[in-house]
């Protein structure tokens, strides 16, 4: 499935249910932070061992995939009701990183690009 299938097929989702209504911009990008939140919270208090052990442990890598899916779906509307394509946006973005990123400058530290 593309992105633009899910579009489709999540907008369709939203129609269905009349909750355009809900989905301002404000609300999507607050929403999408939420669901960032709920992410974040699948590895609260895990030390890196205990995560790194999740993607073997089915219901723990079906939650994780969730709270994924669930971001995205939010970018993916966040980026409809603004009027751009989301890959679009990212592929420009990595762009922008490679100048920002130079290998002869970045690789093997995570030094902030301002700071290289």
């Amino acid at each position: 499935m593309t992105h633009y299938e899910l579009l489709e097929q999540l907008l369709a989702f939203r129609e269905a249910r009349d909750w355009k209504q809900f989905h301002t911009l404000r609300n999507l990008i607050v929403s999408t932070g939420i669901e960032a939140g709920e992410l974040l919270e699948t590895i609260q208090w895990k030390t890196d061992a205990q995560i790194d052990t999740m993607p073997g442990d089915p219901e723990q890598i079906t939650n994780l995939r969730h709270e994924c899916a669930d971001v995205f779906m939010y970018l993916l509307l966040v980026a409809h009701t603004a009027g751009f394509d989301l890959v679009d946006a990212a592929a420009e973005k990595l762009k922008l990183n490679e100048v920002r990123y130079p290998v002869d400058k970045a690789k093997g530290t995570a030094t902030k690009y301002s700071e290289l």
